[in-house]
């Protein structure tokens, strides 16, 4: 049985579009939406091979980034903590409010005027909680949803993108500072979880993390750490991946991280993904973990 991811909550790309661009990914190509769906399908099935349960349900209208659910909520066990999300994902949250109660699990939201990413922002790895911030989560939120939920904080944050002068770039679209790793999930992966009898394991980036954060991690000694380039991590999405402990969904792009985790003795499985980037997520953003 896998031990972590073992059910999760997708949607489909019946709405996903590219027409705001609130993250440094996003360009004018159109999406091909059948594509798209097609390698939603593919991860889907993936995950199913891999002894996960698919919850699947429809995205909400009205919101291009609907497909992504990983940013819905942060789930654990029968309480979620509902995400707040920029201004062209609004109509998400009341929508992920309605499907999280229809499961059967008590919403609570973060207090008001602070920023939650959800689970793109907040990655669980057994009793600890892997922290983004600055971008799509304040750091109190982060707090919050630790204490709710009882997970031990782990607090980082990723490098901003800056522009031509060194100063940080302000997303025109929703008005938030802006980083290629504007969630967490871009940048780090929980591969195995912390448990009583064995130490987890994560891939990171460390060039995507401010030299505080790298300290930080560097000094973890409950979990093992495998680290990824940041050509893999910003060009192939390499951390954007779902483990279950045992198998690997992950980019078909990223050689040397797929290597590094066959020699810890895990199966990896890539699907091809052209079109669900295009909004700048990737396979990890396309489920929300709720174990």
């Amino acid at each position: 049985m896998p031990l972590t991811n073992r059910r999760v909550l997708m949607s489909d790309t019946t709405h996903f579009s590219n027409d705001q661009h609130i993250n440094p990914y996003y360009h004018d190509e159109a999406i091909n939406i059948a594509k798209a769906s097609n390698e939603l399908s593919a991860i889907r099935q993936l995950l199913s091979s891999a002894g996960v349960e698919v919850v699947s349900v429809a995205s909400p209208a009205g919101s291009q980034d609907g497909v992504y659910t990983a940013n819905w909520a942060l789930v654990r066990g029968d309480t979620a903590i509902l995400a707040r999300l920029p201004d062209a994902r609004k109509t998400e949250e009341n929508w992920a409010e309605k499907v999280l109660t229809e499961l059967g699990i008590t919403v609570l939201r973060v207090p008001d005027g602070l920023k939650f990413s959800g689970q793109g922002d907040a990655l669980a790895c057994g009793n600890y909680l892997f922290c983004g911030q600055g971008y799509r989560s304040d750091e109190q939120a982060q707090k919050f949803a630790a204490d709710t939920l009882g997970y031990e904080r782990i607090q980082l944050q990723t490098v901003p993108e800056l522009d031509d002068q060194g100063s940080p770039v302000i997303n025109s679209a929703s008005g938030w500072a802006d980083s290629f790793f504007y969630d967490i999930d871009l940048a780090l992966s929980i591969i195995r979880p912390v448990t009583d009898s064995q130490k987890g394991l994560i891939a990171y980036c460390r060039d995507a993390f401010t030299k505080d954060s790298q300290r930080i991690i560097a000094n973890l000694d409950m979990v093992d750490k495998i680290e990824v380039s940041i050509e893999e991590a910003d060009e192939a999405f390499a951390c954007n991946l779902v483990s279950t402990g045992e198998t690997i969904v992950m980019s078909e792009n990223a050689p040397n991280l797929r290597a590094a985790l066959e020699s810890h003795g895990l199966t990896v499985v890539s699907p091809s993904i052209t079109e669900l980037v295009k909004g700048g997520g990737y396979i990890r953003c396309t489920s929300l973990c709720l174990d």
